[in-house]
């Protein structure tokens, strides 16, 4: 991009896919922009109505306002698939503590434990943990999951288009055995040590984020000066950020970006909802055919991330690394060299 303004992610409407020839090539050419040079953007016409929104944040706040022994009933440390509720201060990035809480929330699947030879990544597999006394939790997390992958595929599918790639070149690691996973996050203000990292600095591990952000602010993104930059709330709409698989896949040519959230300051909550939109855990990402390919630059080279085109490992590595609680009590074995 010449002459970036930070003061304000790139936008991009979905709905342009929809109005003709002329509308779309323009989209694509603000898509391959926004995904190429940026890695992030704030996504509307997305079609998810306020009334659908609603009833995810009304459950949300449900939940976090009920007692804590009724949220710690759901301890993440009491699940082998790093399901469940953890608590302010429990979850790791960079190795340094986050200071906010969380309820992650999977597609609801029996548990699978690996057999002899399997990889371990089938660990992630497994039913969620939901509060008894907010059955509406359920109902609602699991529509939000099914209605932003509907969301995710059609972006992914133009996202490809606009690079000159077949749209529906990865469909075939989704499907009913894709992975996504939903967090339901509130940063509850500031830790009061002088501390003020809400999640610390991190790249994420699959295909598309897109991320439900109150008013509240404190996500910042790095951008191409190496300095990280407020993204300012939008009525609306989601935050968009390319995952690692997609810069294995296109060898950098589209480069998931670092990120991070500073908490608020004093007593101030956020709420945040990100949605991630991963293949299936046996997904191997092949390298994707377009035009651009060889000009791609290669993935990051950081030896203290490596990135894998094994989609289930590539997870595997960071839940081990955020949840350290749960990965002593149940996975100690796997805790060498992540």
């Amino acid at each position: 991009m010449t002459n970036p303004s930070y003061d304000q992610l790139p936008i991009i409407d979905l709905s342009a896919a929809g109005r003709g020839p002329r509308d779309r090539a323009e989209l694509h050419a603000r898509l391959h922009s926004a995904a190429h040079d940026v890695g992030f953007f704030q996504l509307v016409g997305h079609g998810v109505t306020r009334a659908e929104t609603d009833a995810l944040l009304d459950a949300m706040h449900a939940f976090f306002a009920l007692p804590e022994a009724d949220r710690l009933a759901l301890d993440n440390v009491n699940s082998p698939h790093f399901r469940g509720y953890t608590r302010t201060g429990d979850e790791r990035t960079g190795g340094t503590r986050d200071w906010r809480d969380q309820l992650d929330i999977g597609a609801e699947r029996p548990a699978r434990v690996p057999g002899p030879g399997e990889p371990a990544y089938w660990w992630l597999q497994g039913p969620n943990q939901w509060p008894a006394a907010l059955p509406g939790l359920r109902t609602a997390a699991l529509a939000w999951i099914d209605r932003l992958s509907e969301v995710a595929q059609r972006l992914l599918h133009e996202l490809l288009a606009a690079i000159g790639a077949a749209p529906d070149f990865y469909d075939p690691v989704f499907g009913e055995h894709a992975h996504p996973h939903l967090k339901l996050v509130r940063y509850p203000g500031s830790a009061g040590d002088g501390a003020d990292q809400g999640v610390g600095a991190h790249k994420d591990y699959g295909f598309l984020t897109l991320l439900l952000q109150d008013r509240v602010g404190g996500l910042q993104v790095q951008r191409e000066d190496g300095l990280f930059h407020e993204v300012p709330p939008l009525e609306g709409a989601f935050v968009v950020n390319l995952g690692e698989l997609l810069e294995v896949a296109t060898d950098g040519y589209l480069m998931a970006t670092n990120h991070r959230v500073v908490s608020p300051p004093g007593a101030t909550e956020r709420f945040s909802v990100p949605f991630f939109y991963n293949p299936r855990l046996d997904a191997r990402v092949e390298p994707l055919p377009f035009p651009g390919a060889d000009t791609a630059p290669g993935i990051t080279d950081d030896p203290a991330n490596p990135l894998y085109a094994d989609y289930g490992f590539n997870e595997l590595k960071g839940k081990l690394r955020a949840h350290p609680l749960a990965a002593e009590r149940h996975h100690a074995e796997l805790l060498t060299g992540v």
